[in-house]
């Protein structure tokens, strides 16, 4: 570990974050494509079989047994909400959200991409209780898609939108673990409950004595993971609880967070996001009709996120800036936030996640429905960004 690493600056970080954003996001979309296409070809029975392969661990009275779809979703997922939660704690206690001043802007901005889309679906879909349960579908943001979107124009964005973009992106995670912790949880186990909230004390606490090594961390969160695995509570929030224990400085200074989160970007970029969107992206098309995409379910993610999304963002933003709470920066336009926006939009990853949550209890009727409306609200969302971005971003920058 070196203090070169540990004291990098945050513009470094946000630079270096851009650049992995980018080339995971085009690894997101071949295995959205890689699936979309199994689905629909004659290996889609060995695509099935392979998501409901059951993976069973016991160690003594202990079993989890899944099938291998949900030691994804559940596994592999708390890894990447490990790392949002890292990166929540880092911004808070040292970046973009450790001053008022400073999240007002993209804060209104997360604010109104959360409320305007869930209302929207909810309009669509008031009449029917259990397709209400998707709600929260279009309210996420893929930020993986988002910033691989702006990074196509390099040194076209200017900083102030890059900023603006990754931590309204940060708000939208924040936003979707609270979500998660209050509105996807099932049945309580107040035993399992009980060690949960033993082992993050104890995870607290040994914060407290200055405990640096992330071993002891990651140990202490894998028992933090069965505990809420097994209360009822999902299990990805157990990744978010152990980060927010690592340490952000050591008494020499040195960053144990910053130097984890380092090194977690590339297996979360390069692995965890691709192999989730291989295995909840594969859209099987045969027998969709033109119903399908008028349906409620479908329409509300498609408008909440295509139009919701963006329009809720601008409204909440521009009101900020007219109640003088805070001004836009002189650097930006409000065409490059409106793309922002549009950005932000790309609900993809996060989307289906939610949407799996939502309906998991289900019949299952509604599960190709949001899949579509995410799909098709995402890729629509893409495309408006990049045309406003386009059109909206400084043409060149002259080299000196």
């Amino acid at each position: 570990m070196t203090k070169k690493r540990a004291n990098m600056s945050i513009a470094d970080a946000v630079i270096d974050f851009m650049q992995l954003a980018s080339a995971g996001g085009i690894l997101l979309l071949l295995a959205a494509i890689v699936a979309m296409l199994v689905a629909n070809s004659p290996l889609s029975g060995l695509y099935d079989s392979l998501l409901d392969t059951p993976v069973a661990v016991q160690v003594g009275a202990l079993s989890i047994d899944k099938p291998l779809l949900l030691w994804i979703n559940d596994g592999l997922m708390a890894v990447f909400f490990f790392l949002v939660g890292l990166e929540i704690k880092r911004e808070v206690m040292e970046g973009e959200l450790a001053t008022f001043s400073q999240i007002i802007l993209p804060g209104m901005g997360a604010l109104g991409g959360m409320l305007v889309p869930a209302a929207i679906y909810v309009w669509l879909n008031w009449q029917d209780q259990v397709a209400l349960d998707g709600w929260a579908i279009p309210v996420a943001t893929d930020i993986a898609f988002a910033l691989a979107l702006l990074g196509v124009f390099g040194a076209r964005v200017p900083t102030a939108l890059k900023v603006f973009l990754l931590t309204l992106a940060i708000f939208d995670d924040l936003a979707a673990i609270v979500i998660i912790a209050i509105f996807y949880s099932g049945d309580l186990s107040l035993t399992a409950l009980g060690i949960g909230a033993a082992a993050l004390a104890l995870g607290v606490a040994m914060n407290r004595m200055g405990v640096t090594r992330p071993t002891s961390y990651i140990l202490l969160g894998i028992v933090l993971w069965i505990a809420v695995l097994k209360s009822g509570v999902h299990a990805t929030l157990a990744g978010v609880l152990i980060a927010f224990c690592i340490p952000m400085r050591d008494r020499e200074g040195i960053s144990p967070l910053r130097e984890l989160e380092h090194d977690l970007h590339r297996p979360v970029a390069f692995a965890v996001l691709p192999i989730f969107a291989f295995a909840n992206a594969g859209l099987a098309l045969g027998g969709m009709s033109s119903a399908d995409l008028v349906h409620p379910v479908t329409l509300g993610v498609i408008l909440g996120l295509f139009v919701g999304k963006p329009l809720g963002i601008i409204i909440f933003v521009g009101l900020a800036v007219l109640l003088r709470w805070v001004r836009l920066p002189p650097s930006i336009n409000w065409l490059q936030v409106l793309g922002a926006g549009f950005a932000c939009g790309i609900g993809f990853t996060m989307s289906l996640f939610i949407a799996g949550l939502a309906f998991e209890h289900g019949s299952g009727e509604y599960f190709s429905g949001d899949r579509l409306g995410i799909l098709l609200g995402s890729v629509l969302s893409a495309q408006m960004g990049y045309l406003l971005l386009h059109l909206s971003l400084p043409k060149a920058v002259l080299e000196s």
